[in-house]
């Protein structure tokens, strides 16, 4: 697909995006406005996130390294190299779930209001942000919902995208509060809209997602972060480098 068709494409996306969020807009307010009501708001994203991309032709395919308790709670900790991530980890996800985020997101006309209520805005570069995101993570997990951080911190700036180095605090943050790891590989969306499409545009496609089986923290202690970061990291660069070859 040549460049101004996918310009084109990524710009019908978009506003796809928006019109079904701002049809959904009344439903959404009302389930952002108690966090009894989050359940609902994460339906409510999953709808947005399917509509929009089915409109625009793009579909996530997402197969499980086995069954998965979803009665549990995990740190979810997926790989970063698309916007569409968070559409495809919310439709991979079948419990209730919240995203930590740069604090940036607040002000995104569609996902601020997801920011002011169920998800975890975070300035990475503040003390008294970071642990006010770690006391938000255990209140999100002690209501039962698993909450998914990007451990690159942010999607690469080279293309094709490598995988980055992790970030220590998605695995101090497992270990503290004794909650399992769920890693996910996404393992093309990339090569359906890469970062936010601004330069190469998006196309119609298919998003593999691999859901890999949860990794237990219990018995770890913080000295072994940088252990339990590295395992993650290894499972999911050995599914890209499988999937790549």
């Amino acid at each position: 697909m040549i460049l101004p068709l996918k310009k084109i494409h990524r710009t019908f996306y978009r506003y796809s995006l928006a019109f079904i969020f701002y049809v959904l807009w009344p439903f959404i307010y009302y389930a952002s406005r108690k966090p009894s009501r989050y359940p609902m708001l994460n339906v409510l994203r999953k709808m947005c996130a399917s509509f929009s991309s089915t409109i625009s032709g793009i579909f996530y395919r997402t197969k499980y390294e086995e069954p998965i308790d979803w009665s549990r709670t995990y740190i979810v900790c997926p790989n970063h190299t698309s916007n569409l991530d968070i559409m495809s980890v919310s439709s991979a996800l079948k419990n209730t779930f919240c995203y930590m985020g740069k604090h940036e997101l607040l002000d995104n006309p569609l996902l601020g209001i997801f920011f002011r209520s169920i998800d975890i805005p975070v300035n990475r570069d503040s003390k008294i942000s970071s642990y006010k995101a770690f006391k938000q993570t255990g209140e999100r997990l002690e209501q039962g919902m698993s909450v998914v951080i990007f451990a690159e911190g942010t999607i690469s700036k080279y293309y094709p995208p490598q995988l980055q180095e992790f970030k220590n605090g998605p695995f101090r943050l497992a270990i503290e509060l004794k909650i399992p790891i769920l890693p996910i590989t996404s393992l093309d969306t990339w090569k359906v809209m890469w970062d936010s499409g601004s330069k190469y545009g998006s196309r119609p496609g298919i998003c593999n997602i691999f859901v890999h089986k949860p990794i237990e923290t219990s018995g770890m202690t913080v000295e072994d972060a940088d252990l339990l970061k590295d395992e993650i990291y290894r499972v999911i660069k050995q599914k890209l480098d499988e999937h790549d070859h």
